[in-house]
């Protein structure tokens, strides 16, 4: 088989949570452990570091692997849902996995997993771990999938655990309060791991917390308050972050979120040096302002087009929805355009009510099976004064908003993954 046709394999014999949604689901980490057992346990060979939380994770992830990586470490980075191309799944040093890895790892292995029948992110994960530890990387960012307790991620080690943040998302799978999916979420602490928290809106989900960590004897950090005296200001697409020790600190992405995002990788890279890692303040600058560049990051705030001004964002669920509703207030133009679709497993009618109501909506589906009807999406958004037409395909809806659009006007893209993954080819 050549690349695209394993791709076809991987998609077609192993469900992939992602496109198809709960059918692809496996709870548990018996699988995991079974691949892992076949492959000799590769992650033994390398540092880990596990990140967890409802939005966020893969900024945190990417900033953190550029940071390390500017610190002269061989970095492996694993993330997930890819945009463009399945690669971009697995990193070392910013560079995508080979696509001859890709098809080797299948060929040379099948016969020992299909008769495991594991999901596609957890042969995705296990044929990650192989990668980094054939490339002899030093420290490896891995990102949790779903969750967090049974996540197949979950079998690692790590020298530190991040937790980003709590929302609603996945609830019929982690629970329909915060402390049920704050509980989920703090399955990845281990004993004695020292554990940080980014931001904590709650006290009920506070305490979830601070119960795991104290029962595992893991040294417990709140980002916000070790790292109270945090300062920003946005420039040209861009934050510019004030705190102790890091004065100035330029962030190449450019999303409301991203100052929380930048008070947890701040904090955790504390950690890290406290555990023994090399991290100079010089790498620290130097992975903020280039993180983009250093690991391929796309999909957060991301300006594909100057004139009109046009942005791609990945967020996808109340929690992340409400940022963007907020920067979009605060960006100038004439008439706002919003092309815009979900999956059908979110809390839509949450989203819905955080959108702005006075655009222009060019509601679609993304590819994928879970894909909302663009008519039955429209149906909904007209409850909450969201008006627009329906378009079949995101291609679609993009070309008519940019018909429609003039020079100062604004085009936003998202409120999914998939919607942005279907979107960047037309700019890129």
């Amino acid at each position: 088989m050549n690349y695209e046709e394993t791709l076809h394999y991987l998609y077609q014999q192993l469900p992939e949570y992602q496109r198809i949604g709960h059918l692809a689901y496996k709870e548990g980490l018996d699988n995991s452990l079974a691949l892992d057992a076949y492959f000799h346990h590769p992650h033994h060979h390398f540092k880990t570091i596990h990140v967890a939380g409802t939005n966020g994770k893969g900024s945190t992830c990417h900033l953190l692997a550029a940071i390390l990586q500017e610190s002269g470490y061989k970095v492996g980075l694993y993330t997930s849902p890819h945009l463009l191309d399945f690669r971009e799944r697995i990193r070392v040093n910013g560079k995508m996995i080979d696509k001859n890895y890709v098809v080797d790892f299948v060929e040379k292995h099948r016969a020992a997993f299909e008769p495991i029948k594991p999901s596609f992110f957890e042969l995705s994960m296990e044929m990650a771990f192989l990668y980094f530890a054939d490339c002899k990387v030093d420290v490896a960012v891995i990102e949790v999938g779903l969750g967090g307790r049974l996540d197949s991620t979950n079998i690692i080690s790590p020298d530190l655990c991040v937790i980003t943040n709590i929302g609603f998302d996945h609830m019929q799978y982690l629970g329909n309060t915060l402390p049920k999916i704050a509980a989920e979420k703090a399955g990845i602490i281990k004993a004695g791991v020292p554990v940080v928290i980014g931001e904590i809106e709650a006290e009920d989900v506070r305490s979830v917390f601070v119960e795991k960590a104290r029962k595992e004897g893991s040294p417990l950090v709140f980002a916000e308050t070790a790292l109270p005296h945090l300062s920003s200001v946005e420039r040209n697409e861009e934050w510019i972050f004030d705190a102790p020790g890091y004065p100035a600190l330029k962030d190449e992405l450019g999303g409301w979120a991203q100052q929380k995002n930048a008070r947890t990788v701040l904090v955790a890279v504390e950690e890290l040096k406290k555990a023994g890692y090399s991290i100079p303040p010089e790498a620290v600058h130097s992975g903020f302002a280039k993180v983009v560049e250093l690991t391929g990051l796309m999909g957060r705030w991301q300006v594909v087009n100057k004139r009109p001004k046009t942005v791609c964002d990945t967020g996808h669920n109340a929690h992340g929805i409400r940022y963007i509703a907020g920067q979009l207030k605060h960006e100038h133009y004439r008439l706002l355009h919003i092309v815009f679709g979900m999956v059908n497993d979110k809390d839509i009618n949450a989203v819905l009510a955080l959108l702005p109501k006075d655009a222009v909506y060019y509601f679609t589906r993304a590819s994928v099976e879970r894909a909302m009807d663009e008519k039955t999406l429209a149906t909904q958004a007209a409850a909450f004064g969201l008006q627009g037409g329906t378009y079949p395909t995101v291609a679609s809806a993009v070309h008519e908003a940019q018909k429609k659009a003039a020079e100062d006007d604004f085009i936003f893209i998202g409120g999914s993954s998939f919607i942005v993954a279907d979107a960047l080819p037309l700019f890129l």
